[in-house]
């Protein structure tokens, strides 16, 4: 057992040390600098989104302890990523893993660099994000910070974005929000995610990166972001500068349905406002409104139709099931795309 054990710290001390010239520290907050993931040897770095704190002054400093300037090519705030770009040609990009690759109980260790060296800590993959199990750990989570006097984390200019958020569109704000709804995919793992390691690569046994690690979506909740969502938001921005999001023009907020209504489902959105000439107006939407499904998915809070607005819905038409006067109902609306 004892020579096991070595073998395996070892093995983890080797990993540390082969990816630390793929590790870069970001230096674009007031406070801890945080850590990035070289993406490819001509520059192209992927971090988190919430610890850029502006477009400009963004330095990273490589493992040989080079500063050099970045540019920020664009933000995923839904997904806490964002991507730079450096003047560098001979970079040492990491080897990404496979999708879906991982199980629950491996072993993985999250790796930052806020500070001149590379850090580790050592954890176990709890869970695979779905769409309720997010919704649960928020749930939980909330809870706990009511239990201790807290309450949900509001987004840009103090709103609240949880279960009373208003609005169908996405934060325009520096950080990702706790009332997210995650893709299915996303990693929650036991690791610590000391100051810094926001940015920072998951890495398996093998040594292969399965993630970028965040702790911007909730205290006390570690995430990865996967490597199918790296690779997309990578390919997005490098492309547009920018995510492409699905906009309705509707305020709304939960609201409880009218009992047996609607199979399954006790709560829906009630429309608040409806924006002039957008698609939910063009589309016969009326304030008093009840939303209860998008496309045939059922939406019962306001990150659940977040998560539906995606930017590949933008100029699609799709179903949306309302209830009005008592009674359902279905028409059809063409989603845009906000700009």
């Amino acid at each position: 057992m004892a020579q096991i054990l070595q073998d395996l710290s070892n093995a983890m001390a080797s990993t540390v040390e082969e990816l630390t010239p793929s590790i870069v520290t970001v230096d674009a907050r007031r406070r801890m600098p945080a850590t990035g993931v070289i993406h490819s040897a001509d520059g192209i770095i992927v971090t988190s989104h919430h610890v850029i704190e502006s477009d400009e002054n963004v330095g990273i400093v490589t493992s040989d302890g080079t500063r050099l300037d970045a540019t920020l090519v664009g933000r995923d705030p839904y997904n806490d990523l964002a991507v730079l770009r450096i003047n560098a040609s001979d970079l040492a990009p990491v080897s990404w893993a496979e999708a879906d690759a991982l199980k629950v109980g491996n072993l993985v260790l999250a790796l930052g660099k806020p500070g001149e060296q590379v850090q580790a800590t050592l954890g176990v993959v709890s869970s695979l994000v779905s769409g309720s199990r997010w919704k649960e750990m928020r749930e939980a989570l909330q809870k706990r910070h009511e239990e201790h006097g807290g309450g949900m984390r509001r987004g840009p200019g103090g709103r609240g974005r949880g279960r009373r958020g208003r609005h169908d569109h996405g934060p325009r704000g520096r950080r990702p929000f706790m009332g997210m709804a995650l893709a299915d995919g996303h990693i929650a793992t036991d690791v610590v995610m000391y100051p810094g390691f926001s940015g920072g690569p998951l890495v398996s046994g093998d040594g292969l990166i399965h993630g970028v690690n965040t702790s911007g979506f909730g205290r006390g909740i570690s995430i990865s972001v996967p490597v199918s969502t790296i690779a997309s938001t990578i390919d997005t921005l490098l492309t547009h500068g920018r995510m492409r999001q699905g906009y309705l023009g509707v305020g709304v907020q939960p609201a409880r349905l009218p009992e047996g209504l609607v199979e399954d489902q006790e709560t829906g959105l009630l429309v608040v406002s409806v924006e002039k000439d957008s698609p939910a107006a063009n589309a016969g939407l009326i304030v008093g409104d009840i939303i209860v499904a998008l496309d045939d998915e059922s939406v019962t809070e306001v990150d659940e139709l977040l998560a539906l607005l995606t930017g590949d819905r933008a100029g699609q038409e799709v179903s949306v099931d309302i209830v009005r006067g008592g009674v359902l109902q279905s028409m059809t609306v063409t989603i845009a795309e906000r700009v």
